[in-house]
């Protein structure tokens, strides 16, 4: 495998799956040429007069979309770890007697360790997309037979709409959809909020399959998917399990050191003065982003100010914003759980959005840079501000990317974290995995201090006898060491085995992921 070296001095394969990359050049510096890919023209004449697109089972419509060896597949997440359609998706393409598939998801879950047998066997050749839990440990072992490629949500639309990933057959799963193949995820037993990950899928791919376990008479409204891009629609006992598509990670932190994150969080971005009438943020459904959401809410109150807009991934305490008149919009991503499912349905001012609006780079613009602020976790931030969000310090690559990069954009970045976990340091002098910049992190919060990047002179000025922790990122990385017993020792990696790679959000190469040299 040759290795060229990128603009941030990591070296990268020149070649992934037989497919030549290009080296990250640094940040803006890409600038795409040439149009977008397109669907395959269709006719009216070869679909059902009356509409009805129904067929009797998944075999029938991946036969009639004409699968076969090497297809790229592609599926969606919204269901998250109560996704049974991508399994049986599988089992079906197995009994077909197909090989070499590679596998897009939005993003994989734990429950997709089912898949595991599938890339034994050489049904799937590659993964491109998220690979968590177990799918990320046997791939950080080196057992796949392909490379595999990590793109944030919004990279993977740019790759799909410029031409760089090719969808053979998408597979939609739809709470609900009526024959024509108009399908929301709003409502259903499976109701889980939007489909805006599945949107590029059913736009660019040469097939449409759309899977329901909630078929209702033409027409389903409001529609997510548009059944005009769909070509088969089939009815199935059941998408998954409703009690594990909501995230686990939706509840308010409860451990004394991340509340005082949170705190510090809401306590800076006060300082600053982003707390103001129209400002709009982003912030995470992790344990600490939902702390930090409470304390929001408070000074909100205590100034009487309205948010125009904040960004989501939903939770009820998003909706209890927009409830309580604390916002004017939700501009939803994904729903994290059943209340943001329930607002979406209800609340005219709690809107599904899309990879295309909210995240891709090769567009006309995205809401990602127009946010005041982002507050995002990481598992490794390093001396130079780079972050890691992909591998943890042992190199097991256990997490995906999501919208983490897209969100770098924003007027601030803050990174909130705990300074260890389980007695290892997250404060690094070199991540293990590169995946977002340091020039794009404009601050790290610990329950330890606030280092903010020195490039970063306004915040520093706007926060000057604040009274809050300020402190040089050298400063965190000594104490925190200190606490720790020292540096931990590196991950033993074969860096002469890439088992994946990790694109920026052009599409350029920005870090290899090596195997995993087990002791």
């Amino acid at each position: 495998m040759k290795m060229l070296t990128n603009a941030v001095g990591r070296k990268i394969p020149q070649e992934v799956n037989g497919q030549k990359q290009t080296p990250f050049l640094g940040i803006g510096k890409l600038r795409p040429s040439g149009r977008k890919a397109g669907a395959p023209i269709r006719t009216c004449a070869d679909y059902p007069p009356d509409g009805n697109k129904v067929v009797k089972n998944l075999r029938t419509a991946l036969e009639k979309a004409g699968l076969k060896d090497g297809m790229t597949i592609s599926t969606h997440h919204h269901l998250r770890n109560g996704d049974a359609l991508t399994n049986m998706l599988f089992d079906t393409i197995k009994s077909m007697g197909i090989k070499n598939i590679r596998w897009f998801p939005s993003a994989s879950f734990p429950v997709h360790e089912h898949l595991i047998k599938y890339l034994k066997d050489g049904t799937i050749h590659h993964i491109e997309g998220s690979m968590n839990g177990p799918l990320g440990r046997f791939v950080s072992e080196g057992n796949m037979k392909g490379v595999g490629i990590l793109r944030s949500h919004g990279g993977r639309y740019q790759a799909i709409q410029d031409g760089e990933v090719h969808i053979d057959i998408a597979v939609i799963a739809a709470p609900t959809a009526d024959t024509f193949g108009n399908a929301t995820g709003d409502r259903g037993p499976s109701a889980c909020g939007l489909l805006g990950f599945a949107l590029a899928d059913s736009i660019y791919a040469d097939n449409v399959i759309v899977a329901t376990d909630n078929l209702v008479p033409f027409p389903c409204v409001p529609w997510q998917i548009q059944g005009n891009n769909v070509d088969y629609v089939v009815e199935v006992p059941s998408l998954g399990d409703p009690s594990k598509i909501i995230s686990g990670t939706t509840k308010v932190t409860r451990s004394p050191d991340r509340l005082l994150i949170a705190q510090y969080i809401a306590e800076f971005v006060e300082a600053a003065g982003f707390i103001k009438d129209g400002f709009s943020f982003q912030a995470g459904a992790g344990g600490i982003n939902l702390a930090f959401l409470q304390y929001l809410k408070e000074k909100m109150k205590a100034k009487g100010v309205k948010a125009r807009f904040v960004r989501g991934g939903s939770t009820k305490y998003l909706v209890e914003m927009l409830e309580e008149g604390l916002t004017d919009y939700i501009l939803d991503g994904q729903t994290f759980d059943l209340e943001g499912v329930r607002s979406m349905r209800e609340n005219f001012n709690h809107i599904n959005t899309s990879p295309f609006t909210s995240y891709n780079y090769h567009g006309k613009g995205n809401f990602a840079s127009m946010i005041d602020f982002v507050v995002l976790g990481a598992t490794e931030v390093d001396l130079n501000f780079n972050a890691n969000v992909v591998t943890h310090s042992d190199g097991y690559l256990l997490h995906g990317i999501g919208g983490w990069q897209n969100c770098l954009t924003s007027k601030c970045t803050i990174l909130a974290l705990p300074s260890f976990r389980d007695r290892i340091p997250v404060i690094v002098d070199e991540v293990t995995t590169l995946v977002g910049p340091g020039e794009l992190i404009d601050v790290i919060i610990t329950e330890r201090g606030i280092a903010i990047n020195p490039n970063r002179k306004d915040l520093l000025r706007a926060v000057k006898g604040s009274g809050l922790p300020i402190k040089k990122i050298e400063q965190l990385f000594e104490e925190v060491n200190q606490i720790c017993g020292g540096k931990p020792a590196k991950p033993l990696l074969n860096r002469d085995k890439v088992v994946a790679v990790i694109k920026w959000v052009d599409g350029t190469v920005i870090d290899s992921v090596y195997q995993v040299e087990k002791e």
